[in-house]
C-alpha cells in the first residue's frame, strides 16, 4: 500500500518540491559558509595591504597637512582595525590598542617562526606577510599583517574576523528556519496544486484502463484551457475512436476470414489435385525416356539408325515435358493472380498474321489451307502477349485436328463486331467434338478420347490457359460444332479495361 502511495503523482510532486527546497537551502548554506567568509577575508586582506602602502608612502613623503596619527585612528575606528608601529629599538611609535603588542608577543612565543609558516598564510612578499591567526588563548580569530616599512619601522595591523563568522552562523540559522517554513508552505501548496493537476491525469488514467479492456465508451471532458493535459485528452479521445473503429473492422475481417476458411480448403484440394494431375501426366514421358535410355545403355539395337531413333524419342519426350512444365507454370500464375496484365492498343489483324506466319511449317507439313481475308487494321485493347497465346493455342489446336472434308482441309479465321467487342473465330474442317465434351475440354489435362495418342495430342493445358486469360478480362470464349468441323471463338474489348 505504501509503495503504491509513493508512486502517486501527488506524493511525488510533494516530495520533489521538498527535495528542491532542501537542496536550495543546503546550497545557500554552503555558499554562505564558503564564499561569504572567504570573500570577506579576501576583501580585508586587500584593505590592509592598501593601508600598508599608504603608511609606507607617508613616511617616504610626509604630508604636513595630514596628521598620521589622526588618520590611523580614524581608519582603525571605522574598520575595527588594531594598528601598531614599532621602531627597531622596540619603541612603540603608534598603537590603537595597548594590549596589541602583548597579544602579538604571546602568539609569537607559541611558534618558532610564526610569520614564516605556511599555515593560514594569506599573502607574503619581501615587504609584508599576511596570515589568519587562530588565537585560542583569547578565543580570538583575526587577520594579522606584519611588515617592514622602507624606513625600517615594523608595522602590525590586526582585523578581528569573529564578527563575520558569527554573521555566517546567524545567516545559516536564518536560512534553515526559512527552509523549514518554506517546506511547510510548500507542503500545503503541493497538496492544493497536485489536486488541481492530478485530477485530469487520474481521469485520463481511468480512461486508458478501460481502453485496455476494449471499453471505449468513456471520453475525456475537454475544458476551455489550452494546455498540454487538454491536448493529451483530445489525443486520447481520437485514439479511442480510431481503436474502436479498427477493432470493429478487425472483427468484421475476422468474420470474413472465417467464411473464407471453407473456400481455402477447396483451394487446397484443388492444389492437391493439380499436383496429382501433373504427376500423372509426367509419368508417361518419364517412363518412355527411361525405357529408351536403358535400351541405349544396354545396346539393345546396335545399328546407328535404331540408336538415332531411340535418341529422337528421348529428345521428343523431353521437349514435350519441357512444354508441359512451362504451360503448367504459366497456368498456375494466371489462375492464382501472379501475372500482371497491361491494357494497350494493338492491331488484331497484324497479330493473327504473325501467328499464321510462325506456324507455316506445320501448315505445309499437314497440307492445310488457311483462309483469313482481313487486310485493314482492326484495333482492340488488351495485353497483346496473352491474346497471342490465346490465338496460338486455338490455331495449333486447329492444325492438330484438321481433317479433309469434301475434298477440303482448311482453317478459316474471321473477325466480327459484337457490341463494343470484336469476336475472333478459328474454324477447322474435321471431326466434331462429342457434345458431352464441349464443356469439359477447358479443364486441365482433358482430351477428347479420339485424339488421345502421343503423336497428335497436346498437353491438355492450352485451352485451360485460354480460359484463365479470358476470365481475367471478363471476355467471352467458347466452342461449337458445325456441319463440317469445329469452331472456337474468343472476344477482345475495343475499349480500355484496366
Amino acid at each position: 500500500m505504501l509503495k503504491e502511495k509513493l508512486k502517486s503523482v501527488r506524493v511525488r510532486l510533494f516530495l520533489t518540491l521538498c527535495v528542491v527546497v532542501i537542496a536550495l537551502v543546503i546550497c545557500l548554506i554552503a555558499v554562505n559558509s564558503l564564499v561569504l567568509e572567504n570573500f570577506y577575508i579576501y576583501s580585508k586582506t586587500n584593505t590592509i595591504k592598501e593601508l600598508y602602502n599608504k603608511i609606507n608612502d607617508y613616511y617616504e613623503e610626509p604630508n604636513l597637512d595630514i596628521s598620521l596619527e589622526t588618520e590611523l585612528k580614524r581608519v582603525a575606528f571605522r574598520n575595527n582595525f588594531d594598528i601598531l608601529i614599532k621602531a627597531d629599538t622596540d619603541l612603540i611609535l603608534f598603537s590603537t590598542n595597548k594590549d596589541f603588542l602583548s597579544n602579538i608577543t604571546a602568539v609569537e612565543s607559541k611558534t618558532k617562526t610564526p610569520f614564516e609558516e605556511r599555515k593560514n598564510l594569506l599573502y607574503s612578499d619581501e615587504k609584508m606577510t599576511i596570515r589568519k591567526i587562530d588565537d585560542t588563548s583569547n578565543s580570538l580569530n583575526y587577520i594579522l599583517l606584519y611588515g617592514k616599512l622602507d624606513n625600517g619601522y615594523s608595522l602590525y595591523i590586526r582585523i578581528p574576523i569573529a564578527p563575520i563568522e558569527e554573521s555566517v552562523r546567524i545567516s545559516n540559522t536564518t536560512l534553515v528556519t526559512i527552509g523549514v517554513i518554506t517546506i511547510l508552505i510548500s507542503a500545503f501548496a503541493a497538496s492544493v496544486i497536485s489536486r488541481k493537476f492530478t485530477k485530469p491525469i487520474l481521469q485520463l488514467n481511468d480512461i486508458t484502463k478501460k481502453m485496455a479492456k476494449l471499453d471505449f465508451e468513456q471520453k475525456y471532458r475537454i475544458n476551455d484551457s489550452d494546455d498540454e493535459i487538454n491536448e493529451l485528452g483530445r489525443n486520447i479521445n481520437t485514439m479511442s475512436d480510431k481503436l474502436e473503429a479498427t477493432i470493429k473492422q478487425l472483427r468484421e475481417t475476422n468474420s470474413e476470414l472465417e467464411k473464407d476458411i471453407e473456400e481455402k480448403s477447396k483451394i487446397d484440394e484443388m492444389r492437391k489435385q493439380f499436383i496429382s494431375d501433373v504427376s500423372h501426366e509426367l509419368k508417361t514421358p518419364i517412363a518412355l525416356i527411361q525405357g529408351y535410355a536403358e535400351g541405349l545403355i544396354e545396346n539393345v539395337n546396335t545399328d546407328d539408325e535404331s540408336r538415332k531413333f531411340y535418341a529422337e524419342v528421348i529428345l521428343d519426350e523431353s521437349n514435350k515435358m519441357d512444354v508441359l512444365v512451362k504451360q503448367l507454370l504459366e497456368l498456375m500464375k494466371l489462375e492464382y493472380g501472379k501475372r500482371e496484365f497491361t491494357d494497350e492498343k494493338f492491331d488484331v489483324v497484324e497479330l493473327i498474321n504473325e501467328v499464321i506466319r510462325k506456324c507455316n511449317v506445320m501448315l505445309e507439313e499437314n497440307h492445310i489451307q488457311v483462309i483469313f481475308n482481313e487486310k485493314e487494321p482492326i484495333y482492340a485493347y488488351a495485353d497483346d502477349f496473352y491474346i497471342e497465346q490465346v490465338m496460338t493455342n486455338y490455331f495449333t489446336n486447329a492444325i492438330k485436328h484438321a481433317k479433309e472434308v469434301n475434298g477440303e482441309k482448311q482453317i478459316k479465321i474471321t473477325i466480327q463486331n459484337v457490341n463494343d467487342k470484336i469476336r475472333v473465330t478459328v474454324f477447322n474442317t474435321g471431326d466434331k467434338i462429342p457434345e458431352e465434351d464441349l464443356t469439359r475440354i477447358w479443364g486441365r489435362f482433358y482430351k477428347v478420347d479420339d485424339s488421345r495418342n502421343r503423336e497428335n495430342s497436346g498437353s491438355g493445358i492450352g485451352l485451360s490457359i485460354v480460359r484463365a486469360i479470358q476470365n481475367n478480362y471478363q471476355n467471352e470464349y467458347g466452342v461449337q460444332n458445325l456441319s463440317n468441323g469445329v469452331e472456337f471463338y474468343f472476344d477482345i474489348s475495343t475499349k480500355k479495361y484496366l
